[in-house]
């Protein structure tokens, strides 16, 4: 049975006691529920948030790492640092990776082939832009993604992969793909799954949705049969919005 999972990515907010205080009100207020809770705090609170969430069953994880061991890379951060602070679950392959940073398919690979390396669990971000759904490029687009950075996995790697859809027009811009259409693509990532490596694989990952989930829409959202959840952007940084949507899992 695949996991229910609320991630919250916080990207590039929260001060350490800002942090410190949404960590304690979190912790505080968290409905008892089946579903993994992960936050995503920026990298130079992620060892307190690990600290503050010793006695809790939120989990931590890193919003981007290099595929690098070392080196000469101003700025990155390798697994093994992460690892070293407890960190064991990254999210890669973000919308804002890929058209602010400029991180393409192959280099997601990369990243993906590291992190497998070191046994880490990855949540991996695709979906498609406005123009290209408005041209119905969005299942091919999807496709792309999907194939060109984890389709040289074997079955077994699957395991420690979470699926984030998230169509990149309904982050932080107030829409959000219908329920619909939302369970179209999960189910379509699925069937693209399921011709690769079997119905097992398919049916055993996790697909999260990502796109201005907030606690009015959750509930319709996470009852559509292929989404196992939601990351959680803007919502996640106030908690009673991200507790309401943990309910709704």
């Amino acid at each position: 049975m695949r996991s229910k999972i609320v991630a919250g990515n916080w990207k590039m907010n929260k001060t350490l006691k800002e942090t410190e205080a949404l960590l304690a009100e979190l912790s505080a207020k968290r409905p008892d529920t089946e579903a993994e809770i992960i936050v995503a705090p920026t990298f130079v609170n992620l060892a307190t948030a690990v600290s503050n969430l010793a006695s809790s069953v939120i989990q931590v994880a890193a919003q981007n790492m290099h595929f690098a061991e070392n080196g000469a890379f101003t700025g990155e951060i390798a697994a093994d640092m992460l690892l070293d602070i407890g960190i064991d679950t990254v999210i890669l392959g973000h919308s804002e990776r890929r058209s602010l940073f400029g991180e393409t398919d192959d280099f997601l690979a990369k990243k993906v082939d590291t992190a497998m390396a070191k046994n880490m669990r990855i949540i991996f971000c695709f979906g498609e832009e406005l123009q290209e759904r408005q041209a119905g490029r969005h299942f091919a687009v999807v496709e792309g993604q999907l194939k060109n950075a984890l389709f040289h996995l074997d079955a077994n790697a699957w395991q420690k992969i979470v699926l984030a859809y998230e169509p990149v027009w309904a982050i932080g811009t107030g829409e959000t793909a219908t329920p619909e259409q939302a369970q179209e693509m999960h189910a379509f990532i699925r069937k693209t799954i399921d011709e690769k490596y079997g119905a097992s694989v398919a049916q055993n990952v996790t697909v999260l949705y990502g796109g201005s989930v907030k606690p009015s829409n959750a509930e319709e959202i996470f009852s559509k049969p292929d989404v196992d959840g939601g990351l959680i952007g803007g919502a996640s940084l106030k908690a009673d919005d991200f507790i309401e949507i943990i309910k709704a899992i």
